[in-house]
């Protein structure tokens, strides 16, 4: 797979408006992809950085993928709603509940299975990451998360503050803020963060407002290595002069909102 990013300055913003994301739609899935995938290819939207899927996925009660194979790349599941049983080669047999989070890393080859055996659709974001080095020993890990209004530390390389593991110098957080409340995000200097909104609704410094589905990505000014160097992005829609500012907080709307934050050096 060849990413075709292009460079953007690190003042100038990405914006994915959840509408415009690419769609497949079958009698047993609803999904939405922020990026390139399977039959959906445009190599404006290849990814942003290491970032290379993020597929919101409903699968009706009693439906799934059967099994299929991976290879060298960090599979990531957040189970938003129901509940979604994992089996794969590893000998791995598990049910993936809402608010747990699976990391698979898929190395020198996986096959898998994700079904819904419960009675009810389940919702999940399932997130592909680009590992560091390729044939790596696959991997499994699953737990739960209590997540807060705050942000809760849900991947980093290093485990800290009880998150999974990740074969690549990447963070990814998620928040539940309630409504109004008002939300720093964390100071990466010279690192790229992607934000994607699961739910809800809030508004960004400078007056750009997420929707259910918005994703974005931004580079926080500066560089632990002085270097400066723009991220690799993909190409924005037409913004407002001040949208383009690089947001340091955002406050929720009415409803609250449910996000996920990745920091990718």
């Amino acid at each position: 797979m060849t990413t075709t990013n292009a460079q953007r300055s690190a003042a100038t913003p990405v914006f994915r408006p959840g509408t415009e994301r690419f769609h497949s739609q079958l009698d047993w899935l609803d999904s939405w992809h922020s990026f390139s995938f399977s039959s959906h290819f445009d190599p404006a939207w290849m990814g942003f950085g290491p970032l290379r899927v993020i597929n919101d996925d409903t699968i009706a009660a009693g439906r799934g993928f059967g099994m299929h194979p991976h290879n060298d790349m960090e599979i990531v599941t957040v189970m938003v709603e129901g509940e979604l049983t994992h089996r794969d080669s590893m000998g791995n047999g598990e049910v993936l509940r809402a608010g747990e989070v699976q990391r698979m890393s898929a190395g020198t080859g996986v096959v898998h299975s994700e079904i819904n055996k419960g009675a009810t659709p389940c919702r999940l974001l399932q997130i592909w990451i680009e590992p560091s080095s390729t044939g790596i020993p696959p991997a499994y890990e699953q737990k739960p998360f209590a997540v807060g209004e705050g942000w809760t530390l849900l991947l980093d390389p290093e485990r800290r503050d009880g998150a999974m593991a990740v074969h690549r110098p990447v963070r990814l957080w998620r928040a539940r803020p309630a409504a109004g409340t008002r939300l720093e995000l964390p100071a990466a200097a010279g690192h790229r963060l992607w934000m994607q909104l699961i739910d809800g609704s809030l508004t960004l410094e400078g007056g750009r407002r997420l929707e259910r589905g918005d994703g974005l990505g931004f580079e926080v000014p500066g560089s632990a290595s002085g270097t400066g160097t723009p991220p690799a992005s993909t190409p924005t829609s037409a913004l407002p002069a001040a949208a383009h500012a690089v947001p340091r907080e955002l406050v929720t709307g009415e409803a609250g909102a449910d996000l996920l934050l990745f920091e990718l050096a």
